[in-house]
């Protein structure tokens, strides 16, 4: 399992991003991607400097993905205790990085005049994304977007570079020239060749569909087999685990209608409506302590792909741990 650690931090007395706008992007560039079972995202919140270090050694991610505000020479600006800005300079954030260079394989620096981050990140990690200048919001969510969709189907680092900065053409944002790459090896991509799925490959593929039961209505899945491959299916307790996730899943998708998934109160909403919903329902809710006890939380992470899916996957460890 690959995985994509966000790192968020918007202190109190800096002026208002959107990076839910830009990790919600994120996340749907991985929830469509073919190869989305081999990659976990992570995000967290509030960053503060000590955060940087205890997440990076708890998660071992493979790319490290910042978003927030750069001030060039004078740092990256996290958050203090009191949610206000703390300066963290190059050097620090370099010697950070180089306790991590054998985990480590990109860093994206998605914050204004990061590129002197960038620089002296490279030293050693293979592959470090910053800001040349100023970026703006709009600029910032669109080269993430298109960026993760490139790597989450299997392009390589350089590529998927090219493609965030194609995104920012595509939509007539005059800012492609300022994100920019520092790379020494330019065929790695955060998918080994063999972790792609083929198409061809007949034998890893499977069709069928399901009817599932959430207490409000029937959903009805096809599954075609790009993104299920191997054996996953023959143990009778990983289906009930999948089966169990796609029923939360389909239930997320459905409140989606009814909350501003774009706004955190609104994914604490949905999180919250979705914990009283599965509540109401015993046979789903022992179903889905059942899985919990064969492949644990972290199944479950790979299967949700939802901005609320981090609130949810806290309530379902409570759960693990009371049950």
């Amino acid at each position: 399992m690959k995985k994509i650690l966000i790192l968020a931090a918007n202190p109190t007395d800096t002026s208002k991003l959107r990076l839910d706008e830009e990790v919600r992007e994120i996340e749907n560039a991985h929830r469509q991607a073919t190869n989305r079972a081999e990659i976990e995202i992570i995000s967290k919140w509030a960053v503060r400097v000590d955060d940087l270090r205890r997440e990076l050694l708890h998660h071992k991610p493979n790319i490290v993905h910042f978003c927030g505000h750069g001030t060039g020479d004078d740092g990256l600006l996290l958050e203090n205790q009191f949610g206000q800005k703390q300066f963290v300079s190059s050097e620090s954030l370099a010697n950070l990085f180089k306790l991590f260079k054998n985990d480590v394989e990109c860093v994206v620096m998605n914050a204004c005049y990061s590129e002197v981050q960038a620089e002296a990140i490279h030293e050693y990690i293979n592959c470090v994304i910053g800001m040349n200048y100023k970026i703006g919001d709009k600029a910032a969510i669109e080269f993430a977007t298109g960026f993760y969709d490139a790597l989450t189907n299997g392009r390589n680092y350089q590529d998927s570079f090219e493609f965030g900065k194609n995104a920012l053409d595509l939509e007539s944002i005059p800012e492609s020239g300022i994100p920019q790459i520092k790379i020494r090896d330019n065929t790695k991509s955060l998918l080994d060749a063999d972790a792609i799925y083929s198409k061809s490959n007949e034998e890893n593929k499977m069709t069928g569909e399901r009817n599932i039961n959430i207490g409000s209505g029937n959903y009805n899945e096809r599954i075609e087999g790009d993104y299920i491959q191997g054996n996953y299916y023959n143990s009778p307790q990983k289906q009930n685990l999948a089966e169990a996730a796609a029923e939360i899943q389909e239930l997320l998708k459905q409140l989606d209608k009814s909350y501003d998934t774009n706004s955190y109160s609104g994914k604490i909403q949905v999180a919250d409506e979705t914990i009283k919903t599965l509540e109401k329902n015993p046979e789903l809710k022992a179903r889905i302590i059942s899985a919990l006890k064969v492949g644990g939380v972290k199944a479950f992470e790979q299967f949700l792909s939802h901005p609320a899916a981090s609130f949810v996957i806290g309530a379902l460890e409570d759960w693990q741990n009371n049950n």
